[in-house]
């Protein structure tokens, strides 16, 4: 039985902020381009949902508003271990909307591109073949590509893993809450960051009022603990502004969404001709809140690369360089907080030196020289 096969230009394997911004580039530049999600729309994902300038820089320069999305606005950051609380301002002003109102406004925007996108549509497996990218679908489809760009998130494709991580002991949860009103009112253009013993978490609104907690713990701390609910509970007994913010609110979903060994500290390196976005890329640990924007600059100089002829190695090794000392802090960071020591001498520190947590927000940031602007209208 023959196989139905198609060659294309550019395979982009995932539609999330970075493989939608990659394609959308090339396609904008007159490339021939496929993109494939194996998500039938978009959907929630664990994530802290923070947008900082750099974020938003590129996605007005994709055409997509986030006010027109409904973003919240958070201008300062509080910082909770028990009962101390510590705040201060962001040396920006940032925004906060939910993944899945981003994706579908960056994966329409790729298909006004004139980027073909294909929902609905997992990829098996991916090996290079007679030098060209040989894609195995669900469907039952051969796709074969010229040039291919691995976007696929945090969850790896079979036969292409990534590398643990600087600190890869750590489970993700995310779950969106209906807020008291006054506490609603209370979070109102606030980052909360609260620590807890073998974790760390925040919380903060999205659009339509709607409040992110999302949080991260040691396995090993789960499986003493227990599980979700007892997690929760613990975290509730632990913190005392968490607590107060969770009094009296809803879960909006039955259950937390979850992802198991984050592979935080992971920056890509080494010689391979396939193009490695976002998160397949780098994962820098969630405090810093530049996921999202790290993922958007990756796919935009990764178009810019390639359409300068450029290699993946190249490319690779650019990011590398520019993302490395952010990198390094970040997770020497997020490995002291989840100790015990941590979690009592960050409080102190930061009401010693004020101005620590707004010199942390800047230099956990992609620098500014290294920031691609331009498209868009």
């Amino acid at each position: 039985m023959s196989v139905a096969r198609l060659t294309v230009d550019n395979l982009v394997i995932g539609g999330g902020l970075a493989g939608s911004m990659v394609a959308m580039r090339l396609a904008e530049a007159g490339c021939d381009v496929t993109l494939l999600e194996k998500e039938r729309s978009a959907s929630h994902k664990v994530c802290g949902e923070f947008l900082s300038t750099e974020a938003v820089q590129y996605l007005r320069s994709a055409g997509v508003n986030p006010f027109d999305l409904g973003a919240a606005t958070i201008r300062s950051v509080r910082l909770s271990s028990k009962h101390r609380v510590i705040e201060a301002a962001l040396p920006f002003t940032a925004l906060s909307l939910s993944r899945r109102a981003l994706d579908a406004a960056m994966i329409a925007r790729a298909a006004e591109s004139g980027c073909k996108v294909r929902l609905g549509v997992a990829v098996d497996s991916l090996e290079m073949r007679h030098n060209l990218w040989s894609a195995q679908l669900r469907t039952g489809e051969l796709l074969s590509a010229r040039t291919v760009f691995l976007a696929n998130g945090k969850h790896d494709l079979r036969g292409w893993e990534r590398g643990r991580g600087v600190q890869g002991n750590l489970i993700g949860f995310k779950l969106h809450w209906q807020l008291a009103p006054a506490q609603t009112d209370a979070l109102r253009e606030f980052m909360e960051l609260f620590l807890f013993p073998g974790g760390y978490g925040g919380l903060s609104l999205i659009e339509g009022d709607v409040a992110n907690l999302c949080l991260v713990v040691l396995r090993s701390a789960l499986q003493k603990i227990g599980g979700w609910i007892d997690l929760l509970a613990s975290l509730a007994d632990d913190n005392r502004l968490l607590r107060q913010r969770l009094q009296g609110a809803k879960t909006l979903w039955e259950r937390p969404l979850a992802i198991s060994s984050i592979p935080y500290g992971y920056l890509v390196e080494g010689v391979t001709s396939l193009w490695r976005v976002g998160d397949q890329a780098a994962v820098i640990p969630s405090f810093t809140g530049d996921g999202m924007s790290i993922a958007l600059h990756s796919g935009a100089l990764a178009a810019e690369m390639c359409l300068a002829g450029a290699t993946a190695e190249q490319f690779h090794l650019k990011l590398h360089a520019q993302l490395k000392r952010a990198m390094t802090l970040a997770t020497l960071l997020s490995r002291g907080m989840v100790t015990g020591a941590g979690r009592t001498l960050a409080p102190l520190c930061l009401a010693l030196f004020p101005d620590a947590m707004r010199w942390i927000a800047s230099s956990t940031r992609i620098p500014e020289q290294a920031l691609l602007a331009k498209p868009a209208g």
